[in-house]
């Protein structure tokens, strides 16, 4: 399939080159406003190597919706994260607007790759930090 647009707005995209996002993963993005001028969405590809964590933050203002396709993932969720979830390859996750989270690969061996769609058509632009929620996590949580 080749890259291509129209007046009317139809487009298929490449990902593009990969970068580490303040969270901490590597992402590969496809759909964003710098790629196809979108104004209330972004797609794309995650990445996160084995035994790899993210940073707590949230997306101050916008819904997230992921497809895990390969692995299997961990997350500390909630105002303290103190909730914890895990989801695996055919499994989707719904994040809220301005829940804090901080996801994990639980495997020391293998990658856990996710498509994610976010209400942010500018993929960092929502990404809030939460530095403060690392520390009260409960990581033997995360062992069960």
């Amino acid at each position: 399939m080749s890259s291509g647009s129209d007046a009317r707005g139809f487009r298929v995209v490449h990902e593009s080159a990969p970068f580490r996002g303040k969270q901490g993963h590597v992402y590969r993005p496809a759909i964003s406003a710098e790629s196809v001028a979108s104004r209330a969405l972004h797609m794309q590809l995650l990445e996160i190597p084995p035994g790899e964590r993210a940073h707590a933050h949230k997306h101050e203002s916008h819904e997230t919706a992921i497809y895990v396709l390969s692995g299997i993932s961990g997350c500390f969720w909630g105002e303290r994260l103190e909730n914890h979830a895990i989801a695996g390859a055919g499994e989707f996750v719904y994040i809220a607007a301005d829940v804090p989270h901080l996801p994990y690969n639980r495997s020391e061996t293998e990658p856990v790759t996710a498509v994610i769609a976010r209400t942010d058509p500018n993929e960092q632009e929502s990404v809030v930090l939460l530095p403060d929620l690392e520390a009260g996590v409960d990581w033997s949580k995360a062992e069960a």
